[in-house]
């Protein structure tokens, strides 16, 4: 796959070879990965505290949810500068000091927590500079793991990454809340451990994890050349739009889901057996990933995934009952890990090592606009249709993406994970 934009030589990262370890056996990757994972467990016990704790402080439900929305701003923000940063600097020092900023910041929670003294506004302060922080790291990953991890081995690894953040959306609620019930600044004592040890663990990796910049230029010139970019290649066009739907809808769907089951007076511990069932099948289907990616297209299996999730909702459509919720949310979700880790792992390898963070960043707006949109559009649907049109509504929304996937030629042109390398972009 080639793109009408200007060449240059990609830079020697992590290139393929016969002799290369095994992933448990490459102490920079796993240096990485662990670090990645404690403070991705270390953040989602901090978030599920976050209204509780702001609620405690506002005494409002209202301030509480806006407190906990400004999160989401702050990495809105962030995005696009942080890609341009992600280029221009050393990611081993990126990854460090943001790290050690998230540290810094919900340490002061803590400190205030300890004497009584948080605010609402400090609480505001801390998430807007943690998301920020989040936003800075993310595209600052990527080009690490590229810079670790041969291009035959990519595949795995982004599976292990799915099982990663399977992991964390499954146990990071009911730790979070065990903490919560101990001592309620304890979630952000979590947060605090959590960076620190990935500070710790990415001043251990000794591997480089940049390419050299043959010249510097401005940084405004630098996002105008990732915008160009980005908008030059066929494939990323497709994404921004279907990966925008696909979440907007996966995100509204589950919205409306426990809407409608807290409207219709659901035990709160089944409400939560729905989200536990749906990160358990994330799980299995995370661990079955890599296996998978390895012996499929990914563009193929992509219409598999969403064709089954269209099935699970017609199914929920047709019977909207609390065991079919259950069901059926397990089923649709089984094959996401897959097709994250295919789609992710071809997209690592193929971008230039020089571009690696503008096209993260760009790429990564996808699901920053359909977060704080879908809830909006899932409460609405519900409020005005009822949960049966609105899932109704979530099936043609999928349909069409499964429709729009069928079509996309720059999607079903990707190979598997042994031709990726070919396809690299100059």
């Amino acid at each position: 796959m080639t793109a009408e934009i200007p060449t240059e030589a990609v830079p020697e990262t992590a290139a393929p070879t016969r002799d290369a370890p095994p992933l448990r056996r490459n102490r920079a990757y796993l240096l990485l990965t662990t670090g990645r994972f404690a403070q991705a467990i270390g953040a989602g016990v901090g978030t599920f505290a976050v209204p509780l704790v702001a609620f405690e402080v506002t005494g409002s439900v209202g301030q509480a949810g806006l407190i906990s929305g400004i999160g989401q701003v702050g990495a809105l923000v962030a995005t696009l500068p942080a890609g341009v940063v992600a280029d221009r600097v050393n990611r081993r020092l990126l990854l460090l000091v943001a790290a050690a900023t998230g540290t810094a910041l919900w340490a002061t929670v803590v400190a205030a927590g300890l004497a009584g003294a948080l605010s609402a506004w400090h609480l505001a302060a801390v998430l807007f500079g943690s998301s920020m922080v989040s936003a800075f790291v993310n595209p600052a990953s990527g080009g690490a793991l590229r810079a670790v991890v041969p291009a035959e081995q990519m595949a795995n690894a982004m599976a292990v990454n799915q099982g990663r953040m399977a992991a964390v959306g499954l146990f990071a609620g009911p730790v979070g809340g065990l903490l919560y019930g101990m001592a309620h600044v304890l979630p952000f004592v979590a947060s605090v451990v959590g960076h620190l040890i990935e500070a710790v663990a990415v001043s251990f990796v000794r591997k480089p994890l940049n390419g050299e910049r043959t010249e510097r230029t401005h940084p405004l010139a630098d996002l105008r050349e990732g915008l160009r970019f980005v908008g030059a290649v066929p494939l990323f066009r497709a994404m921004l739009v279907l990966i925008t739907l696909l979440n907007l809808t996966s995100i509204a769907l589950i919205v409306a889901i426990n809407l409608e089951l807290v409207r219709t007076g659901t035990d709160p511990r089944l409400i939560g057996l729905v989200d536990a069932c749906a990160g358990i099948s994330l799980l299995a289907g995370a661990v079955v990933a890599g296996p998978i990616v390895q012996r499929t297209r990914v563009g193929r299996f992509g219409i598999l995934t969403i064709g089954l999730l269209v099935v699970a909702l017609a199914v929920m459509a047709l019977a909207p009952t609390y065991w079919v919720f259950v069901s059926m949310l397990a089923v649709g979700v089984f094959l996401y890990p897959a097709l994250n880790a295919g789609f992710t792992g071809y997209l690592t390898v193929i971008i230039p090592d020089r571009m690696m963070g503008r096209a993260t960043s760009l790429l990564g707006l996808t699901g920053l606009i359909a977060a704080p949109a879908a809830p909006v559009v899932g409460s609405a649907l519900l409020e005005g249709w009822g949960i049966g049109a609105t899932l109704w509504v979530m099936v043609g929304a999928m349909t069409c993406v499964l429709v729009a996937l069928c079509f996309a030629r720059p999607l079903m042109r990707i190979g598997k994970p042994d031709t990726w390398a070919a396809d690299a972009l100059e």
